[in-house]
């Protein structure tokens, strides 16, 4: 069976983009693919400043995972610190990688593009070396990426091919992008795409009532009462296209056209739609987030399932290196 890799950042409860972006798909391939899934503490570092916020942002992720369908029978998951070892892989990595390969990576370009890139710390401008050492420690054959990621493996490759070229032998499996076509981008409450740097978010697990608030925050074009509102361009509509039917759709786009149909009335509609889809989810989520001792048997079980692979790997690349006795 082939192995699946994926990765989320610990920082704080997952918003809708990660569901339908990363959680959703993750899970699904749980059932034909042998599946390591792993909490990012390492990359939140770059940002996260509050210890206990880190360990409640890993307990979040965990207990959504396991609330959204995760087998910990089926899928490994684990902390990202539970394996020091990728740190390690990282600095053999960044010994084979040139400077101007990090400097093409997109987060480094948008910030010089900004005047700003003088102001990032290491972490940031090195965390492709990191995310290449997550994926080529677990011998991953497939990373589920979406189109804005797949610079993430393309870079990957290119460290794995640098040091198995560097040592003269294929140290190094090159994993393959399974690239989700199907999942589209996510817009945020302003338009943008949903991310927790813009600050756009909806978090679907969090209380009805804040969820409601969220949603009615959603910015729409300004339209005089008398016309009819535009769906198209309507990142309301974008939104509930994702839980309804096509039935439903339609009559909203009719609903659109409408005198007396307000963007409040869309938004209600949307929050309702949402509301009872991830009910269920959410009762599970907070009943899992109130056991600490069951989160922690997850994780922990999940590190123990991936050390053999990782100990596999290590003893490869620390023999062509040369480390150790030999």
């Amino acid at each position: 069976m082939k192995r699946s890799l994926s990765g989320i950042k610990s920082t704080g409860i997952p918003h809708l983009g990660n569901y339908l972006g990363m959680i959703r798909p993750a899970i699904d391939l749980q059932d034909d693919y042998e599946a390591f899934y792993f909490v990012a503490e390492f990359h939140a570092l770059t940002t996260e400043r509050d210890p206990a916020a880190m360990r409640e942002s890993t307990r979040m992720i965990t207990a959504a995972f396991l609330a959204f369908g995760l087998d910990p029978e089926r899928a490994a998951f684990f902390r990202q610190s539970s394996i020091p070892e990728v740190t390690e892989l990282a600095w053999l990595l960044s010994c084979v990688t040139n400077m101007g390969v990090l400097e093409r990576a997109h987060a480094y370009k948008a910030a010089k593009d900004a005047g700003v890139a003088n102001h990032l710390n290491h972490g940031v401008f090195s965390y492709p070396v990191l995310m290449a050492a997550d994926i080529l420690i677990y011998d991953s054959d497939v990373v589920p990426v979406g189109q804005d990621q797949i610079q993430h493996l393309e870079m990957t490759r290119l460290m794995a091919r640098h040091f198995n070229n560097t040592f003269g032998g294929d140290y190094l499996k090159l994993p393959e992008p399974m690239v989700r076509e199907d999942v589209a981008t996510v817009p945020g409450l302003d338009g943008r795409k949903m991310s927790k740097s813009y600050g756009n978010l909806i978090e679907p697990l969090t209380a009805p009532k804040k969820l409601r608030k969220q949603v009615m925050k959603i910015v729409t074009a300004p339209t005089p009462i008398e016309e009819p509102l535009d769906w198209e361009s309507c990142n309301v509509f974008a939104l509930y296209k994702l839980f309804s039917t096509s039935e439903e759709q339609a009559e909203m786009r009719a609903n659109y056209a409408r005198p007396d149909f307000g963007f409040g009335h869309a938004k209600q509609a949307l929050f309702e739609k949402m509301n009872a889809h991830f009910e269920p989810f959410r009762e599970k989520y907070d009943a899992l987030l109130a056991d600490t001792d069951t989160l922690e048997d997850v994780l922990e079980r999940g590190a123990q399932r991936v050390r053999p692979v990782v100990g596999e790997v290590m003893e490869r690349v620390r023999s062509a290196t040369g480390l150790g006795r030999g």
